[in-house]
């Protein structure tokens, strides 16, 4: 529940309670009223824009590590949706005035607009190391009329709904298909299954002379032949993985098929589970623009985009054996061991747990997209030698 954010409300009191009962006074930050979430953090020192409008971030209440935020304002370009995902957002130091000549409006008054309650002049940084002793856990953010005795608001901080077991895919994805067409030459065509598929994405296979047909996330396996592709992609998204058996089916359809395929974040976590590998819940996350993982098939050490608050399980050393044949995990966070990629051996297909389109950067992982042009390059030699 929100209300709409007057100018003069911009200084209201506001507090945010953490369901272990530690709470954060400030003053409101876009609109005023009450939300309910997970409590994450993000690193980025940039492209808050994009953080806000990721379809990844649903029911999160998003605390920004970095001090100053809202500096450049909101443009009518950067958005990777049509709308702000985010259920709440948390900063210190809010920008006073903005500062870029593509600005259109504050973030403070995209916020209000959109119904997002916020809550600034907390100390991000004790709530981020917080969050990182004590793990993600349910958040409220109250003000205005809101507002009440904190024992009550705390007991329904504690009645939210969790994030572990929720099935969301299909509340952020596109209600029906539709078509980006390719930039220049038409190469190749893809069904990308739209689990919360964020815009930069296909655009970055559009650049490659790919024409990419969003699906939405309840496509069959039938819906996602009938568009005759040369490869499938499935996209990032939020919820838990295990509630995605739909998807998952549909995935093993695919690699039973052997065609091309591609997954990134949400989809790295389908084909884990396609594989036979098991998902779990990370105590919080990785979230931001600055997180390293090395590429294990060049050695490579990549500066990559990333928001997910679940991982796939499977072994970091050893070639495992899977109904589609031999897998192994292909990239690896350096700063937790967690598993960042999978790839099959024996058949054409290769996920990561990060977003390496990348919008607002870094740009190391932009090469994963040319990956799966030549995987798909290779097929259709493959098919027309057969």
């Amino acid at each position: 529940m929100t209300t709409a954010l007057t100018r003069g409300a911009a200084k209201a009191p506001a507090v945010l309670v953490l369901e272990d009962g530690r709470t954060f006074r400030g003053r409101a930050y876009g609109a005023v009223g009450e939300t309910f979430g997970e409590a994450v953090f993000s690193t980025g020192m940039t492209g808050y824009q994009e953080t806000l409008t990721d379809p990844s971030y649903h029911r999160q209440v998003v605390v920004m590590t970095a001090p100053h935020v809202g500096n450049t304002g909101v443009n009518d370009e950067d958005p990777e949706s049509k709308r702000i995902w985010v259920s709440g957002y948390v900063v210190r130091d809010p920008a006073r005035t903005t500062s870029s000549w593509r600005s259109r409006r504050t973030l403070d008054e995209e916020l209000a607009a959109q119904g997002v309650v916020g809550i600034s002049g907390v100390d991000t940084r004790a709530l981020t190391r917080h969050l990182r002793e004590r793990g993600a856990m349910r958040v409220g953010i109250f003000s205005g009329e809101a507002l009440a005795d904190e024992a009550a608001l705390l007991a329904r901080v504690q009645d939210a709904p969790q994030m572990k077991g929720a099935d969301l895919a299909a509340e952020v994805a596109t209600k029906e298909p539709y078509v980006v067409p390719a930039i220049g030459e038409k190469k190749f065509t893809v069904a990308a299954v739209d689990l919360g598929i964020k815009g930069m994405t296909p655009h970055r296979m559009a650049e490659r002379g790919i024409e990419v047909h969003v699906l939405p996330a309840t496509a069959t396996a039938e819906d996602v032949y009938a568009v005759q592709p040369d490869g499938v992609f499935f996209s990032n998204g939020p919820g838990d993985p295990a509630t995605a058996d739909g998807p998952v089916s549909v995935m093993r359809a695919v690699l039973e098929r052997g065609t091309p395929l591609f997954g990134i974040c949400f989809g790295n976590q389908i084909l884990g589970r396609a594989l036979g590998f098991g998902t779990y819940k990370l105590k919080y996350g990785h979230r931001g623009i600055n997180q390293p993982v090395q590429d294990r098939t060049t050695g490579k050490v990549e500066v990559t985009a990333h928001n997910h608050g679940f991982a796939v399980d499977a072994p970091l050393d050893a070639v495992s054996d899977t109904p589609y044949g031999r897998a192994e995990v292909s990239h690896v966070c350096l700063n937790d061991n967690v598993v960042e990629g999978l790839r099959l051996l024996d058949r054409p297909a290769f996920s990561v747990q990060y977003h390496p389109e990348a919008a607002a950067g870094p740009h190391d992982a932009a090469y994963l997209f040319d990956r799966f042009v030549s995987m798909m390059q290779t097929a259709l030699m493959e098919a027309e030698r057969a």
